[in-house]
């Protein structure tokens, strides 16, 4: 098994920036006093740390750095805070699946939905987009709605769940609530973006269980 790839940043050395293999890293920062580095698992993630301080990374774990338009690439941006980010928690053990909204101003939780049996990930992330768009039109509103699914959105604009999950008496709720939001969709002309959150640049999903 191949050794998987580190990106190292150094922010306090002979030379600062990324680094992809540790003795280059170690040439910056063996004998210098107070060196200051960290290593990182994808590029994206060592990128915004070397924009942004190595306090927000190693000296206040417990606090996340403030997100500015400099530390993220200029394709990607800054979330839209007027917004409802959606998200769903699948247990592997017990097959128990949940989702909820988040309004990302205020923070508010919005809905939450399930305990469901027997349910897919895929299928909670399909839910809690359908369950934002007809919450939003419901309200007369236009905010866009973020997802991290890449699978739910393509299933929301198909207008269909292509899921392969078997239809049994414990999850027969879930296909019927699966069922309703298809005829929704196919029902319901809505003018809200659906778009992806960039975990890799803007952190994790507000609307994330924290269950990980």
């Amino acid at each position: 098994m191949s050794k998987k790839r580190k990106f190292y940043v150094v922010w306090q050395g002979r030379q600062t920036g990324i680094y992809t293999e540790w003795r280059d890293c170690e040439a910056q920062i063996k004998g210098v006093a107070d060196a200051k580095f960290k290593s990182f698992e994808t590029i994206a993630e060592a990128e915004l740390a070397l924009r942004a301080s190595y306090q927000d990374f190693i000296q206040r774990k417990t606090a996340k750095p403030v997100l500015t338009a400099a530390m993220v690439p200029a394709f990607i941006g800054l979330p839209i805070k007027d917004a409802l980010a959606v998200d769903a928690a699948w247990n592997t053990a017990t097959g128990i699946v949940e989702y909820q909204g988040v309004y990302l101003k205020t923070n508010e939780k919005v809905f939450l939905m399930g305990p469901f049996e027997q349910g897919t990930n895929n299928i909670g992330e399909f839910l809690a987009v359908v369950h934002a768009l007809a919450y939003l039109k419901n309200a007369n509103s236009t905010i866009p709605v973020y997802s991290d699914s890449k699978t739910a959105i393509a299933w929301v604009r198909n207008k269909h769940a292509k899921t392969t999950l078997a239809l049994t008496p414990q999850n027969q709720p879930l296909f019927e609530l699966l069922q309703r939001a298809e005829r929704w969709l196919v029902a319901n002309a809505y003018p809200n973006k659906i778009l992806k959150w960039e975990t890799e640049y803007w952190g994790e999903n507000p609307a994330d269980f924290g269950r990980k």
